[in-house]
């Protein structure tokens, strides 16, 4: 990545609707190039998407948890894995180093809510232990651009 594919990065994210031809003034470069760059960066992977970023407290979820799972021995995490997306509230999964196997972000309704969550994770055959610890706040949400600006 070169400067000029900072910039752009930068750009669209602080402003996803900016559009091509905008982006293309801002920056003093050609349309074309602005779109050139872009449709590469998309093809090598460093822009992941188009989508709007979804809050999960506006939703109705402001329940963030974290839960570390145990899994038998065997099994596999790929079988886990596929369980997790069957369950709207899993955010995200990670085969994990250190006393759990697995690490599962969840949102709920309410604390009462995440016991439900919880108790659908858990039915997993597989799944022999989990811990839960709930997030009170969040410090530094997810970012990426600042890898991008280095």
């Amino acid at each position: 990545m070169d400067p000029l594919d900072r910039k752009l990065l930068a750009l669209f994210t602080a402003e996803p609707k900016v559009g091509v031809l905008a982006a293309s003034r801002r920056l003093g470069v050609a349309r074309g190039t602005v779109q050139a760059r872009l449709d590469r960066l998309e093809r090598d992977g460093v822009i992941s998407g188009w989508q709007p970023s979804l809050d999960p407290a506006a939703m109705g979820y402001p329940v963030t948890g974290f839960l570390t799972l145990e899994i038998s021995q065997g099994a596999g995490h790929d079988v886990v894995a596929r369980r997790l997306t069957e369950i709207p509230e899993v955010l995200e999964a990670h085969t994990i180093t250190g006393a759990g196997d697995m690490w599962v972000r969840v949102v709920a309704v309410s604390n009462a809510d995440l016991q439900r969550v919880i108790d659908r994770v858990i039915a997993d055959k597989h799944v022999e232990r989990s811990t839960t610890v709930i997030a009170l706040a969040t410090q530094v949400p997810y970012r990426v651009l600042p890898l991008a600006l280095t």
